[in-house]
């Protein structure tokens, strides 16, 4: 619904006196107005793109970290099951 011209009028009138009553508290109104409105056009650019075609998604550093992680490990186990299962065979000779 449109506010009528007075409406406008009188908003700006309101504003303006606040302005010149205290103007640390309008800086924070204008502070506290504008982090709403990124916060609103980045939810709504997140929507935008979670409707449209599904993006080929990067994959996060943590999870590459894990990945690798759990690569060394496998890796680490099988380089000593190797090792002891050959010094095994070399201490009893068939």
């Amino acid at each position: 619904m449109a506010w009528s011209q007075d409406e406008e009028r009188m908003l700006l009138q309101i504003e303006r006196h606040l302005i010149d009553e205290d103007p640390r508290l309008a800086a924070r109104l204008d502070s506290f107005n504008e982090r709403v409105q990124r916060r609103e056009d980045g939810r709504r650019r997140r929507e935008a793109r979670e409707q449209g075609p599904r993006p080929r998604r990067r994959m996060r550093r943590s999870t590459v970290i894990i990945m690798i992680s759990w690569l060394v490990i496998a890796t680490l186990i099988a380089t000593l099951l190797v090792l002891v299962l050959r010094h095994d065979a070399a201490a009893f000779p068939l």
